[in-house]
Parts: C-alpha cells; sequence; structure tokens
C-alpha cells in the first residue's frame, strides 16, 4: 500500500496530535531533545498520525516510526493492539521501532544509536551511494 497524505497527519487526527504534544511524558521530551532540529541527520516530527494512529516519532523519509512505551504497554490488551498497529505500519512499509521508559532512562546513546541503524546511510541521504 503506497502512503498518501490522507493517510499522513490527516487534518481529522490535528486535535489528537495536539492534545498528546500537550500530555507528553518525560521520557519522550527527553528523546525529542535528541531527534529534533535533524540531530540525526534526518527529520523527525513527533506525535504524528498515521491513519487513525498516532506514533510518537516519524521520519518520513526513513519511513520510520518510533515508539516510546510506558507502563501503560504492559497490559494484554496494549500488547495486542500494539501488535495490530505494527502489522498495520508494516503494511504501509513503515518500520516502527519501539524502547521502553528504562531504555531512555538507562542507556540513552544505546536507543539513539539503534534509531541511527534503522536510518539509511549518509551516502544515500546524499544520493552519492548507488
Amino acid at each position: 500500500m503506497q502512503v498518501t497524505h490522507q493517510v499522513l497527519n490527516a487534518n481529522r487526527m490535528k486535535w489528537r496530535r495536539r492534545d498528546l504534544r500537550k500530555r507528553s511524558t518525560a521520557y519522550e521530551h527527553l528523546l525529542w531533545e535528541e531527534l529534533r532540529n535533524i540531530k540525526l541527520g534526518m527529520k523527525f516530527k513527533r506525535q504524528y498520525s498515521v491513519m487513525n494512529f498516532v506514533v510518537d516519532f516519524y521520519c518520513h523519509n526513513a519511513k520510520l516510526a518510533v515508539e516510546i512505551d510506558g507502563g501503560v504497554h504492559n497490559t494484554p490488551s496494549s500488547i495486542q493492539y500494539d501488535k495490530y498497529r505494527t502489522e498495520y505500519l508494516r503494511t504501509l512499509g513503515i518500520k516502527e521501532i519501539r524502547f521502553n521508559n528504562a531504555d531512555l532512562l538507562n542507556n540513552l546513546s544505546e536507543v539513539l544509536l539503534k534509531i541511527s541503524q534503522n536510518l539509511p546511510s549518509p551516502e544515500i541521504r546524499r544520493g552519492t551511494r548507488e
């Protein structure tokens, strides 16, 4: 399935994205400070909608969604919902990587490394690699 603008960041989800940005967690703020302003070499957006889902962070050029999971994601229904959402994103060609709060708190550099490893190489970003 091709990702179109009706699927990504649709106006009908604007209220939800704004609400989630206002209520973002300290962990989301921590990671956002490391992702914003193209610090990893690619632009990320926070609280970005894909259809009816809102992902914590999204890099459009890499088709990469990054999720920060707090305790609420540990319930059986949340685990099932997250699996469904991950599979749906995959059908759109979007890769999702997930981290929990402890990952960010205890090993932020490793989290950033894993995100970087899922981004295109700098040569591809510059268009110099075939």
